[in-house]
């Protein structure tokens, strides 16, 4: 924002008293009169974070920043002039009466300065306990109600209770950059960002460029972060409203000391301070393997990192060009055998996977998993659906488009999507015209005889009795000779035991591993004597 040139004055004038006078400031607060010069500092009233000057790794460059307190090793959650630099130990910064920020060099110019959302009448600043640092109007705590946060500019540090999104109202974003160097905290080229196109997820982007994604938010965690589960040490939340979408973290012992931080190589590292040892311990990252390089195996295309190739397509799904994929370029990814015919399309369910990449997506929280899958119907460009919240039965829907894009097995995945296909690649097609009452349409195009129609139509029906997936279902020989043999009326045939509505778990096994066993098991009809 622009300062005019009486102010800067007035600024300067301050600045040459700071060179001759020290004034005290007290614990976690920063007033009008009380600006922090290179070597003090205010401290949160817990002790958990110190506001001040520091110099991180090997530079000798001096950053406006917040630290933790209480560890022996220096560890800068955030900096507020990553991109302008002091050179030397003269730096000041001042809470100005309009309730600004603003870091100033030997010479008195305004290096950095921070933004206010209202005209200020007696602002003060103050560090939370939180890592927070926010200016206010003094004797107001709402945060609501703040002129302005550190926690809406993060830096490449995540750190309990700020958030990672966006809000909705204001169009700020809060999102991580990685450092350039251990040594240099200016922007580097990895962001970790909300995308907020379709139904919103995380990426990690290199030069605008995606490098990986976390997957769609499915009730109980991120499709793509199986790792990401209930522990002992945070509790975490995924918020969607009218005002605002972020990932935030809550510490479940405020005595710990916990970040999330976004690396210069493009991870995205969990740590947790080890009081024993006086170390940072790599709790979890992100960036696991060369499957979540994102769409690595292309459109349709699934990695499993146990598989050697790692690259296979969709079942029902053959690759692009056949020869690049003999050369492990995979970047063409797959197409369908069987073209799809809109009107007469099914679906083939599978488990076990990362979504697919929501950009294109649509939602809806209110509708069932059947109304889901009516409305992708209806759509011929709707290629797949699934629950938008898996907990409880499963809610919401969420459709996608076109090609699938960045999937790869995950088996602890719980969560259901169910892929559209043509009818012929299904497997089930005796069973499904038979529910959807048009079973003749399983003799067309054979020699069956107008007479014997109905003994044919029986016989497929008595067929599909003998195929139950559950096997206490299916009617032994007897019975079956009793059935065709009369006219009663027949018991409507469950699912067949051979639908290929499967899970992708048998896909994320490698041939060396042993594989789970199969719900179509096969059974054995006794023989009996009529």
């Amino acid at each position: 924002m622009r300062v005019p040139m009486d102010y800067i004055s007035v600024l300067r004038f301050c600045f040459t008293l700071l060179l001759i006078v020290r004034v005290a400031t007290p614990t976690d607060t920063m007033r009008t009169t009380q600006p922090i010069r290179d070597g003090d500092s205010i401290v949160s009233a817990g002790g958990t974070y110190e506001l001040g000057f520091s110099s991180p790794g090997k530079s000798r460059n001096r950053y406006l920043g917040i630290w933790y307190c209480k560890i022996s090793v220096l560890t800068p959650v955030w900096v507020a002039n990553r991109e302008t630099p002091l050179n030397d130990s003269s730096g000041v910064v001042m809470l100005t009466n309009q309730g600004l920020l603003v870091l100033l060099n030997r010479s008195g110019s305004i290096i950095w300065s921070s933004n206010t959302s209202a005209p200020a009448r007696n602002p003060v600043a103050q560090l939370l306990d939180s890592g927070n640092l926010f200016v206010k109007e003094d004797g107001d705590n709402n945060m609501e109600n703040s002129l302005w946060q550190s926690f809406d500019y993060p830096g490449n540090t995540l750190i309990p209770g700020s958030k990672l999104g966006r809000n909705r109202i204001t169009g700020m974003d809060w999102h991580l950059t990685s450092w350039k160097s251990s040594d240099d905290p200016s922007r580097g080229n990895i962001s970790i960002i909300l995308v907020p196109e379709g139904y919103p997820e995380y990426a990690a982007v290199e030069d605008s460029k995606v490098k990986y994604r976390g997957g769609p938010w499915n009730g109980l965690g991120f499709s793509g972060l199986p790792r990401l589960k209930p522990n002992p040490i945070y509790t975490f939340e995924f918020v969607f409203n009218d005002k605002e979408i972020f990932y935030r973290e809550t510490l479940v012992n405020n005595s710990t000391h916990w970040r999330a931080v976004a690396t210069q190589n493009g991870d995205l590292q969990l740590l947790l301070w080890m009081e024993q040892i006086q170390s940072w311990f790599l709790y979890a990252t992100v960036n696991t393997d060369n499957c979540e390089r994102y769409n690595l195996c292309g459109p349709n295309g699934i990695c499993s990192i146990n598989h050697s190739p790692v690259c296979d397509c969709l079942i029902g799904f053959v690759p692009k060009v056949p020869r690049d994929w003999k050369k492990t370029d995979w970047s063409s990814g797959c197409v369908r055998k069987t073209a799809l015919n809109c009107s007469r399309d099914g679906f083939r369910k599978v488990r076990g996977l990362k979504m697919p990449e929501t950009r294109k997506s649509w939602f809806n929280r209110s509708m069932n998993l059947e109304e889901c899958k009516n409305t992708c119907l209806k759509n011929c460009s709707c290629t797949a659906y699934a629950n938008l919240d898996i907990r409880d039965g499963g809610s919401g829907c969420l459709l996608w488009f076109n090609d699938l894009i960045d999937m790869r097995t995950f088996v602890q995945n719980e969560q259901d999507i169910f892929i559209r296909m043509a009818a012929s690649e299904l497997g089930s097609t005796a069973w499904r015209l038979f529910k959807q009452g048009r079973p003749l349409e399983l003799a067309a195009g054979s020699k069956v005889e107008t007479l014997y129609l109905s003994e044919v139509l029986r016989s497929i029906h008595v067929g599909l009795l003998c195929v139950q997936e559950n096997p206490e279902d299916r009617p032994n020989m007897s019975y079956v000779v009793l059935m065709l043999g009369n006219e009663d009326e027949l018991p409507q045939p469950k699912q067949p035991g051979f639908f290929t509505e499967r899970d992708l778990v048998e896909v994320s096994y490698s041939s060396s591993q042993s594989k789970p066993p199969s719900a179509n098991v096969c059974s054995i009809s006794v023989l009996e004597a009529r």
